[in-house]
């Protein structure tokens, strides 16, 4: 029989013999021990006897262990009689100690394996005096690692019928097997039917550890689209439950939209014509829908636009109207649509009455209109020549003049669109007969005989008058300037006074004519003497003085070339006299004289006269001539 046979045996025999009689020992022990994977485990069993002799002289300590497979119990630890004894070939041989203390039997398993998770024995034996065990429940934790959660990454319907999955959560390496809970927005999720599925799957890796995957299917709805949702691992550990939360993820949401909102993006401010509008159509659904653009008064006919944008070129007033902008998705019921009043202004061009012009006669009234039609209220205000002459639809002109007549031009703008503005014009020609400027109908003036007058006559009247003159007598008279526009005409002639004159401005048109007389009294020229002064009679005879000389240089020049050229003879025999005698005072007498030495102022005039003729050609021109010799004397 082999020792592992004789070990059965005996352990059956004393428990057939502790059966059969009486126990007076007693053993108490915790019901479980709790570790952590790889610390020291230790287990304490306590005994006590009830005999009244007190503790037996024999006494036998064992520890055994279940075998998880076949439920067979092995002993792992012997001691009696100071024999002690680990049993050899177990897994917990060279790992465990076992240390007695006061009726305590502690056993001590060192470097704990999750195989330690088990069941074991504590029994101590008296032989006659009883035998008991207990059987504590050893347990190893493990935390397993931190959660990982990942959201999916396509989008969910709403309008799916079964729950979606929305994540998976993943745990390894626990152990014992741990738990997972789902939480939205931090409140926690429990299947229902319809509406929420969790499934776990569990799975041992290779060194006995659990791993967990967990998938959350949901029933998305439109308001999941801000939601977080995250997982948690609750798991035991000893004397208490730990969790540990993963991130939290978002998931996308597909809904179709329930509202739609059509507004003008541009421009800023009123609508003219003319402008580049464009409309923006936005709905709530995820992803953002595509649009169809209509007008109410034609629903079914889709205007051209781009992505979620109308764009209208040039508007005019036959673009204004009701817009409508509504999902191309056709399950969105068709109440879910944008709708708006487009609304463009105009201003037409002005019309003014009368046309382009109007003839007045001077003194008449004249009522002149400006409209255009708008789409808003218009403002119209009248110009002249740059300045304002009126505001309103409406212009009067009374008593008609010449200042009346011009253009007018009036304005019309759109207080409340600045940008549109029109105008128009009338063009006032006022008709009337001549009238001569001025208020006097006859001028009287005096001037002196021979002096040159200048009359004017200006005439205002429309067609533009012409002016003619006529002269009493036969005045020699010429126009020296003249101008006409289309109402006015003005005429200046030149007369010279030679006695009195008599004249007539007459004007006239196809409606009058108009005239002015001018009288001129001719006055002599009469000549005072004034009294003699010393400062001006001394400036006289300097005059008289320079103009006497001058004639005489004159003559001398004209006698001295005389006889030059031969022209006058000189005799030998006497003076000859070239010039008749003297009849006035103031007569120049020309002498010709024989005597050579004779010399008078006449002499050095001549002299003076002729600088480049000098003494030496003076006496060569009396060589020539040795008998005679001129002289002229005044």
């Amino acid at each position: 029989m082999t020792i592992q046979q004789q070990r059965t045996f005996l352990s059956l025999f004393l428990v057939l013999h502790v059966w059969s009689v009486w126990s007076d020992v007693e053993v108490t022990t915790q019901d479980h021990f709790e570790v952590y994977l790889g610390d020291s485990a230790e287990m304490v069993c306590h005994y006590n006897f009830t005999e009244i002799d007190g503790e037996p002289e024999f006494l036998m300590f064992q520890w055994f262990v279940k075998e998880k497979n076949s439920g067979s119990r092995i002993r792992i630890y012997y001691a009696a009689d100071n024999i002690v004894i680990v049993d050899p070939g177990t897994e917990y041989t060279g790992r465990i100690q076992v240390t007695f203390d006061q009726h305590k039997i502690q056993l001590t398993i060192l470097e704990v394996e999750l195989s330690d998770n088990r069941e074991f024995i504590c029994q101590v034996n008296g032989l006659s005096d009883g035998t008991m065990e207990r059987r504590p429940h050893l347990r190893v934790f493990a935390p397993p690692e931190a959660p990982v959660i990942t959201g999916v990454q396509t989008g969910i319907s709403v309008t799916n019928e079964m729950p979606s999955k929305v994540a998976t959560c993943e745990a390894h390496n626990g152990f014992p097997k741990f738990n997972i809970t789902w939480y939205r927005n931090n409140m926690p999720l429990v299947s229902l039917a319809g509406l929420v599925n969790v499934w776990t799957s569990y799975m041992v890796e290779s060194r006995g550890m659990y791993s967990v995957q967990s998938t959350l299917e949901y029933q998305v709805v439109k308001e999941d689209k801000n939601a977080n949702f995250s997982c948690e691992v609750s798991f035991f550990v000893p004397g208490a439950i730990r969790t540990v939360e993963s991130s939290s993820v978002g998931i996308t949401i597909h809904y179709p939209p329930t509202m739609v909102e059509l507004w003008r993006e541009l421009p800023q401010g009123l609508v003219k014509e003319g402008d580049i509008v464009a409309l923006r159509c936005q709905g709530d659904g995820n992803p953002m829908p595509t649009f169809i653009f209509s007008r109410k008064e034609e629903p079914n006919v889709e205007l051209d636009s781009r992505g979620n944008v109308l764009t209208l070129q040039a508007v005019s007033r036959r673009d204004g109207g009701d817009y409508v902008c509504r999902p191309r998705d056709t399950t969105v019921p068709k109440e879910v649509k944008g709708e708006m009043q487009l609304t463009v202004h105009y201003l037409d061009p002005a019309v003014v009455v009368p046309k382009e012009s109007e003839v007045m006669l001077k003194g008449e009234d004249l009522t002149a209109s400006c409209n255009a039609l708008s789409s808003e209220q218009t403002s119209v205000v009248w110009y002249k020549d740059g300045k304002m002459v009126g505001r309103g639809n409406m212009l009067h002109l009374q008593n008609a003049t010449y200042e009346t007549a011009g253009e007018y031009i009036c304005k019309v703008t759109v207080p409340s669109v600045p940008a549109l503005h029109t105008s128009g014009s009338v063009h006032i020609v006022v008709h009337s007969g001549p009238q001569l400027v001025g208020k006097t109908q006859e001028v009287h003036l005096e001037e002196a005989l021979g002096r040159m007058v200048n009359l004017s006559c200006e005439a205002r009247g429309h067609p533009a008058p012409s002016i003619t003159w006529i002269f009493g007598g036969s005045q020699s008279w010429y126009e020296v300037f003249s101008k006409s526009t289309d109402h006015m005409t003005h005429s200046v002639v030149s007369v010279t006074v030679k006695s009195d004159i008599f004249a007539m401005c007459n004007t006239s048109n196809d409606l009058g004519n108009d005239v002015r007389a001018f009288s001129i009294k001719a006055i002599p020229l009469v000549t005072t003497s004034a009294p003699f002064s010393p400062a001006e009679g001394s400036g006289v005879i300097f005059v008289v003085i320079i103009l006497c000389l001058l004639l005489l240089a004159i003559l001398g020049s004209l006698l001295y070339f005389l006889l030059k050229k031969g022209k006058i003879p000189c005799g030998r025999s006497g003076k000859q006299d070239i010039s008749t005698e003297k009849t006035a005072k103031d007569d120049i007498v020309v002498e010709m004289k024989e005597n050579a030495n004779a010399k008078s102022e006449d002499t050095v005039l001549l002299k003076a006269i002729n600088p480049e003729k000098n003494g030496t050609n003076d006496q060569n021109v009396y060589a020539r001539r040795p008998h005679q010799q001129c002289t002229c004397a005044a």
